[in-house]
This record gives structure tokens, sequence and C-alpha cells, in this order.
């Protein structure tokens, strides 16, 4: 599949490129003041979107696992400031995953769901989801964790919802922590430092005494920062348990005496020696998009971002076991669409996540990491046969690795159920993920349905869910901002990106 994406990407145009904001005008609510101009040195890569596929050419659609979630929370911040996320910043897949769907039990360690139903905006196309999920795991059986929190304390994170918040959050986490546990606490700006070395969390007063202590002021040089948290990281490596760095930072950073690809190829060998690298990013105006999702992906880690308490508690309480341990490794995802039932597929999202179909069986080909209590959920468009209407189409394949293992393991799960003719008859799962899906597109301008018609179909499905909720909130401050226009971005510049940060993979 990965040809035709790029053919597709060239012929319009669209080579990936790297979204700068400049000057960006805010755009308010109907009625509202209208706020003076911001100026943002905010950056995000545009991947392009996934084109339509004729499955009598290539009926494999492969692509790598995502869970992180920053990009829906990105775009949750600029709402509900009144203004429309740059559409580089929307990933489709980030914004279908922050939400939870249920699963059939067992699975090992995958569970999997594969259903369809008839397109609510076009008569002659269906929706199809395909989920995976790995079971939660008990706080109690989770491993010991041995963590490095590397902390940006330059002058940039001198803002309430930058430096103060990630304190906030990592007191947090470290609540949350148990006995088995550790932490050290590493800082980098003008000079990197350790503020706390290795510290059992019995002792977990004197890691909320160096939370405390932490203080912005400085320029900024990640990448020394990164050396010294992974030597101290390494030095807790043991077999069954967790070594992982995370970093707090809203991205803003020179990388020191390293070039990014040095930086990132570090990151990357480190990981494979079994320390990952997590990056959670904070603040708005000088925000990195990029440089936070290229981090994690070859730390092996995860990329959030949080705006507020709620999600601190979320990532770092309510999601601990799956934010620090890995249920399974490089998990790659085939779909297998029966040409004599399909005949166009359009998969919504994962174009940085895309794969060749010949490197799914290709174990040194990384992919994404999935942690216990994590769900992946793709969603596609699909043109079908007379025949495909009332019968399944489709096979998932999930390759993956164990966590400590170098060689992949494959399962085959078909499509049970014929799709469903009519949407309102899908189950509530399918209907919210689309709507989810149909927002995010809107958004970043690969679609132009109605949001009015999004909401309601989001609103049909929330039930009492305030997540689902919120979201239906959303897709109202969206249609405030643009009533009576189709989304669009704003004044914007559009770059070259960093050959580094240029290659899509998966995480």
């Amino acid at each position: 599949m990965r040809k035709l994406l790029l053919l597709a990407l060239v012929g319009c145009g669209g080579a990936k490129s790297m979204y700068v904001a400049e000057a960006m005008p805010s755009m308010p609510y109907a009625g509202a003041p209208r706020p003076e101009a911001v100026e943002t040195t905010e950056s995000y890569t545009d991947y392009g979107k996934n084109p339509w596929i004729d499955a009598s050419k290539d009926h494999l659609s492969t692509f790598a696992a995502d869970v992180d979630t920053a990009s829906y929370t990105i775009a949750r911040t600029k709402l509900n400031g009144n203004v429309l996320p740059p559409p580089p910043s929307v990933r489709v897949e980030e914004w279908v995953n922050y939400f939870h769907y249920s699963f059939p039990g067992g699975g090992s360690p995958f569970a999997v769901v594969m259903d369809a139903a008839a397109h609510p905006f076009a008569p002659d196309r269906y929706v199809l989801r395909v989920g995976v999920a790995t079971h939660a795991k008990p706080a109690s059986e989770r491993k010991p964790s041995h963590l490095v929190f590397l902390v940006d304390v330059s002058g940039s994170m001198d803002e309430p919802n930058k430096l103060p918040l990630a304190k906030q959050a990592l007191h947090i986490l470290t609540d949350n922590l148990s006995a088995k546990d550790s932490v050290a606490l590493v800082t980098y700006a003008g000079a990197t430092r350790l503020v706390l070395p290795m510290t059992s969390i019995d002792d977990k007063a004197r890691i909320h005494h160096a939370i405390d202590s932490l203080s912005a002021n400085g320029s900024t040089a990640m990448a020394s920062g990164i050396d010294l948290a992974y030597e101290q990281a390494s030095k807790w490596l043991r077999p069954g348990e967790i070594s992982r760095v995370i970093v707090c930072t809203d991205g803003d950073a020179n990388v020191g005496p390293h070039s990014t690809q040095e930086l990132l190829s570090l990151i990357e060998s480190r990981a494979k020696q079994g320390v990952a690298l997590s990056t959670i990013g904070f603040g708005m105006g000088n925000y990195k998009d990029s440089m936070m999702e290229q981090l994690a992906d070859k730390g092996n880690g995860n990329n959030y971002y949080i705006d507020s308490i709620d999600m601190a508690k979320r990532v770092f309480a309510d999601q601990l076991t799956s934010t620090l341990e890995v249920a399974a490794k490089d998990v790659k995802l085939q779909v297998d669409f029966d040409p004599a039932l399909v005949t166009h597929y359009r998969l919504i999202g994962y174009e940085n996540r895309d794969l060749a179909d010949k490197d799914f069986r290709k174990d040194d080909v990384p992919a994404g990491q999935v942690g216990w209590g994590h769900q992946v959920t793709a969603m596609y468009e699909v043109e079908l046969t007379d025949a495909g209407k009332t019968q399944p189409f489709g096979v998932v394949r999930i390759r993956h690795k164990q966590p400590e293992a170098d060689h992949a393991v494959e399962d085959a799960f078909a499509m049970q159920t014929a799709p469903a003719p009519a949407f309102a008859a899908a189950s509530p799962d399918l209907r919210f993920a689309f709507a989810v899906a149909a927002f995010a597109d809107v958004l970043r301008g690969g679609a132009d349905w109605s949001l009015s018609d999004i909401r309601a179909l989001a609103q049909g499905a929330a039930g009492d869910d305030k997540d689902r909720i919120e979201l239906v909130s959303l897709i109202e401050k969206a249609r405030a901002i643009r009533p009576e226009q189709k989304v669009a971005a704003p004044v914007a510049k559009v770059a070259q990106p960093t050959p580094e940060l240029a290659t899509p993979s998966g995480r």
C-alpha cells in the first residue's frame, strides 16, 4: 500500500511537510469578542491523507499499531480556546483511540472486533471498524518500574500550563506508584542536573520535595539531559522489570551537541537495549508536536499531551499500568479485503503508521507498542459488491512480539458478521468511533461532511460517558467558530521538514 500512498501524495503536490503556525489569528465563537492574534511557533508534520485503494490491485492494508492520544488533547485545548486546531496536528487514529470501546473477553493477548454498517453520509459506501485490545492488568501484577523523570526547566516552560502543570502531573504519578517502584529526577536547561538519584517510592516525601524544587530558567539543550537520564535508567535494567525515561517538555528544544538524527538514533539504540522513552507534552504557543512524536516513536514509548489535572490523572493514575508496561511490541495489523466482495477502501488515518505489505512479516521492521488495557481502533470507508453487502468481507491479521522476545507470532481473525444494512442498526461503539473519525477528518480537510450531522451521530452514541459527551461539546464549539463555512485552516505557512522528521514509522 505504501507505493500507492506516496504516488497519491506526489500527485497532489503533497509531499510530507512541516506545518509552522505563524501569527495565527484566533477564530472566536459567533458573538464573542475577537481576541488579538497570537504569535506562535508551533510545528506539526503533515503526512497527507490516505487515498482510495482499488482492492483488485491491492487487497492488503498494513499499518503499525498506535495508542498515542496527544493529537486529540491538543485539539481539545485549541477548541476550548476558541481556535480550530491546525489541520496537520489532527491525526485521526489518535482521536479515535482516545475513547474506550467494548471488546469481547479472552484473547492472548488480543481481543478483536471487526464490524461494518451502511455509511451515514454516502449511500453507495459502508463504514468498517477494526479494533484490537489487550485486557487490563491489575496494578498488583504490574512489573517493578524504575522511572527517570526528565524535566525541561528552560525559560519557555515558565507558564502555568507548562512546568507547574508538569510538576502536578509528576506528583500524581508518584502517588500512584507502589513500593516496588523507584524514581530519579533529571532536569535540563542551560545545564543538565541530577536533582534526585534513583530513589525507592518508600521515600515518597523525598521524591515530592525534589519535584517541588523545580523552577524554570535558561535555554534548552535536550540531548545532554537525555544522555544523563539514560545513564541513570540503564543502571536499573533488570530482567522482568521496567526501565523508562519520561520526558516532560513543550518540545521547544535545541539538541545541543547532537544533530536531531543523532539524537533519534541514540534513543532508538537505548530502546533496543530495554530502556523505553515516553514524551509528555505541555503548553501551547511554541509546542513542537513533530519532535515529541518522533522521540516517543524511536523510544518505543507513547506520546501524550497533558492540558489539565484531569488528563494527568487519566495518564498517570487511571491508565498507569498501560502507560508504563508493554503487553506486546512491534504490533502490526494487516486487513485483508476479499476483492470479490470489496471494490475499494480507504483507511481514515494512520498515514504516518503506514507499512509496506511486504514488511508485515519482516521481524526487523519496527512497529507499535501496546500496553496492558490499550485499544487500537481503525476506521475504513469501503465500497462493496452486491455480495459483499450481505456477508463478511475481510480478515485482520495481528503480528507481534512478546515484550522480551525477538521473534514475532501471528494470529488471524475473520470478520464474523455481515454489515448492518443501516447505520442506525450498528453498535453504539461503531457509530461513535465513526463520528470521531469523521469529525477529525473534517477538521484536517480530508472530508466535507456536515458538522451538524456528525454531532448528531456522536450524540446518539454518547450515552452517559463523560468523554463522549465532551466530544459532542467540542463538535459544537467547532460549529460555533465557523458556523456558515466549511472548516478551514488558520493562516499559516508550510515548510519542508528536516529529513529525519519526514519518514513515517510505526511505534
